[in-house]
Order: C-alpha cells, then structure tokens, then sequence
C-alpha cells in the first residue's frame, strides 16, 4: 500500500525491557481512517508493540514509518508532534487536577496549542459527561468517566493516529459498549485508530482489520470478521 492509504507501519520490530526480549520482528500497517486492533492472550506483547511504535520504548531492530517518514529513534514527544498520540493501559490521569486542566495538559504540543478551543469543544461533543464535569477532580471520577477523560485527553493533541491501550480494561460491559460506539464514530469521521483490547469479542466487532499476537509475534492478520470467525485461532490464541 501507498503512503496515501498507510499511516503507519511497524516492520520487523524487536524491543523489550533490559535483557528481556519481548518482540520478534513484529510487522505491522495501519491504514487510514481506518479501525486496526492487536489481540491476543495477557503477554503475547501487545502493549510493548504500542511502547515501542509510540517511542516510550526503543525498538532495538527494524523500522517504524509514520506518514512517510521513518520515526523508529524519534522520541514520544516529538511523535506526538507528529501526531502519532498514544492513550497508555491505566488511563494515568492527574487525579488531583480538574478534568478541565487534564484535557489542557492533553494538548500539549504546538499543532494542537493552535486549535484548543476548537478541539475541546470537539472532545465535549464526543464525550457530552466530562462537560458537566469540567471543574471536577479527575480521581473523583468513575472508572468509566476517567476512560473517557484519557482518550479526550488524547484527542486534545489534534492526533492524526491514535494509539488506544486497553480501553476496556475494568470497566462494566454497559460503560465498554459505550465507549466502542465512541470509537465507531470516531473512526467513521475519518480518524486513524490503533487499537489494542482485551475484550476480543468487541475489538474485532468493530474493527477493520486484526493481527493476532502470540509470543512476540504476529500469528495471523486479516479483515477483523475473518480472524473472528477462524476457530484454530480462536482457540489457540484468543481463548475463545
């Protein structure tokens, strides 16, 4: 695929922490405005991809291309400049700040200081409960409530890729369901999501296209619906 279609693109990337190796030449696109998720069982090295593409962890082999330009040394915040933005596993609000002044701190690099207004108004209509809650404590906040103050947070940096990490993880079904109707529209208004999610059952419901992690590496990709419906794959590596 051409740049013009492709966002991003991991190949053959390695990384893992101190003499632990995690990857084993993970290749990867994601295109665009389209909806890519990263499934597979606890370990299989689904967060350590989304570490190593976002630059808060360095890949020790092969490339990471983002809009064209390979950014495998760029460092988080110059990829977050990019637009490359990563919404990180355990939201990691500052709970003792208003969710007002969180969403400020979300937009953080100079392409998005430009439109603040703009984008905190376009965050709001997305998600309409921080609105009644703008001057409240972000640790205040249920669990749901703080998912959704991480990934407005994350679309305050004006992201032209956003990287979402366990956008599920703890939260009651209802509050999960409604939280992927956010991502749907999010992604039918023509923004790029990389998605990694525990719950198998809702990522490929919704997403375009799947690859399947296993042990550092990817075991299968395809059309989400297909990778849903492989039953050797569902049992062997999405505990299905």
């Amino acid at each position: 695929m051409t740049d013009e279609i492709v966002a991003l693109e991991a190949d053959g990337v390695e990384a893992g922490y101190g003499e632990v190796q995690v990857l084993w030449g993970v290749s990867l696109q994601a295109r665009r405005g389209a909806l890519t998720t990263i499934v597979g069982a606890n370990g299989a090295g689904k967060t350590t991809t989304l570490r190593a593409v976002s630059g808060s962890l360095r890949p020790t082999a092969g490339r990471i291309r983002f809009a064209g330009e390979d950014v495998t040394t760029q460092p988080a915040y110059r990829k977050a400049e990019r637009g490359l933005v990563l919404v990180p596993e355990g939201r990691q609000l500052f709970t003792d700040m208003s969710v007002a002044d969180n969403l400020d701190m979300g937009a953080f690099t100079h392409r998005a200081r430009a439109h603040e207004k703009r984008n905190l108004e376009r965050v709001l209509e997305y998600f309409p409960r921080l609105r009644e809650r703008l001057q409240q404590k972000a640790g205040t906040l249920s669990g749901g409530e703080q998912q959704m103050l991480a990934v407005a947070r994350g679309l305050m940096a004006e992201p032209e890729l956003l990287m979402i990490d366990e956008l599920s993880l703890g939260l009651a079904p209802v509050l999960a369901q409604q939280l992927f109707r956010t991502l749907k529209q999010l992604r039918d208004d023509g923004l790029t999501l990389l998605l990694v999610e525990q719950n198998v059952h809702l990522a490929l419901a919704l997403a375009d296209y799947a690859y399947v992690l296993a042990e550092g590496q990817v075991h299968l990709e395809g059309p989400a619906r297909e990778v849903a419906e492989n039953d050797e794959i569902r049992r062997a590596y999405l505990g299905l």
